[in-house]
């Protein structure tokens, strides 16, 4: 058997949930009085997939907490029959596990569920993301006053965002900081979360209605500072103090950048 060929076959039976091997690659390998081949083969066949378990696990570590060792591991299993990882790193391993959720379990589990682990992906994705310089309170001080009224601003590349319709932060929260399990609660009105980079530190935070709507308009929608202002007409003659109130907290986070049409 050429190398090539051997090594198609030892990911073959990696790859397949049945752990006896093809009678080929059985008929290549050579075992000892101590360890037959069988046996060597079975061991690599569980330590692969005892991998992919712990590699989700450590992406997933609220879900892992809310579930359990025995339950997640389960999912884990069927997920990755499911998906076997096809990229050369492990990073990209649980990118589909949220949707697999959806359709895997019942719904009444699987809304929330999924909704944990799409938020702990965002973890993931905004702290890989590449650096970028936000614009800060300084420059914006030094902008000059004619340029106010047609300032656009989009989301620096690490920020990620979810409409959370469950306490996902929450559950999130304590699961990391091993407090009680919170149970899982749908809030009385749908949330924004935002999870950001801010250097090497994962940041995030939870926006009600109205300021949600604000920074989407201008990060997402390309409104410009004016159009903010005019958009938050329900605040009358404050509408433009509301909107430098939110504009001066969106900066001090770290969440934009200026835009340039």
């Amino acid at each position: 058997m050429r190398l090539n060929d051997w090594q198609q076959e030892v990911e073959a039976y990696l790859l397949n949930a049945d752990a006896t091997p093809n009678p080929a690659l059985r008929a290549s390998l050579l075992g000892s009085a101590a360890l037959s081949a069988e046996q060597g083969l079975a061991i690599y066949h569980n330590a692969y997939r005892a991998r992919l378990l712990e590699a989700l696990r450590g992406d997933y570590t609220a879900v892992h907490g809310w579930l359990g060792d025995a339950e997640f591991d389960a999912l884990g299993s069927a997920y990755i029959a499911a998906h076997p990882s096809r990229h050369y790193s492990l990073r990209w391993l649980g990118a589909e596990l949220a949707s697999f959720i959806e359709g895997h379990l019942v719904p009444a589990q699987a809304v929330p569920l999924s909704e944990l682990a799409r938020l702990e992906w965002a973890f993931t994705l905004a702290f890989d993301t590449p650096d970028a310089q936000p614009l800060s309170l300084a420059q914006m001080a030094e902008l000059p006053a004619e340029d106010w009224p047609d300032l656009q601003l989009r989301y620096v590349p690490s920020v990620h965002w979810l409409p959370c319709r469950f306490n996902s932060l929450a559950i999130w929260r304590a699961l990391k900081e091993q407090d009680e399990f919170p149970g899982s609660l749908a809030l009385e009105q749908e949330e924004l979360c935002l999870i950001w980079r801010d250097g090497l530190v994962s940041r995030y935070r939870s926006l009600a209605r109205g300021e949600a709507k604000a920074l989407q308009g201008m990060a997402l929608e390309g409104w410009s500072f004016a159009e903010l202002c005019a958009q938050l007409s329900e605040y009358g003659d404050h509408a433009p103090l509301q909107a430098v109130t939110w504009l001066r907290q969106w900066l001090s986070d770290g969440l934009l950048q200026r835009h340039i049409p």
